[in-house]
């Protein structure tokens, strides 16, 4: 059974892993991209699992300190961070505010149903910078490892496109 102090340190390491933005995408937090699974508290010691969008991510050690060092700033300490690898992350834990802020900063989020589009090549992404469907694959790779980049061919902007998992 969980006390109620339990619970109340749970939600306060929760908000404060969850403010942590990722590195390579500093308009979303871990939680935005879903990348933050999980908070528990086992004898008074709290436990944060993440999991990373991809398992050669280079950022997970940078948001495994900054977790660390929000939970410090919020007063808990010694908690310890866990990547958890099963299951595997997908683009589907994005949240809907992570996916707007996303489009926002000019990456076009993965779209809903892409990744089987994506395998026969009829994958259509809409340009985040003037909403066309004039799109084209100009790489599979773009800024970082989880991203492609595209460009539209309409008002001729080159974007990230967050690659569907």
């Amino acid at each position: 059974m969980v006390t109620p102090a339990a619970e109340t340190l749970r939600r306060r390491a929760w908000d404060a892993a969850a403010a942590v933005v990722d590195p390579e995408l500093p308009v979303l937090t871990i939680a935005d991209l879903g990348v933050l699974r999980d908070v528990t508290v086992r004898d008074g010691r709290v436990e944060v699992a993440i999991t990373p969008t991809y398992s050669g991510c280079p950022a997970m050690n940078v948001i495994a300190l900054e977790i660390g060092l929000a939970l410090d700033r919020a007063g808990i300490g010694g908690a310890q961070v866990r990547t958890v690898l099963s299951p595997a992350w997908t683009t589907a834990w994005l949240t809907p505010d992570g996916r707007r802020k996303l489009a926002e900063y000019g990456v076009a989020p993965p779209q809903d149903g892409a990744g089987r589009r994506a395998l026969f090549g009829t994958e259509t992404v809409p340009c985040p910078h003037c909403g066309s469907v004039h799109t084209e694959r100009l790489s599979e790779f773009g800024s970082t490892s989880c991203k492609a980049l595209w460009r539209c061919t309409d008002c001729r902007e080159p974007f990230d496109y967050f690659k569907c998992h």
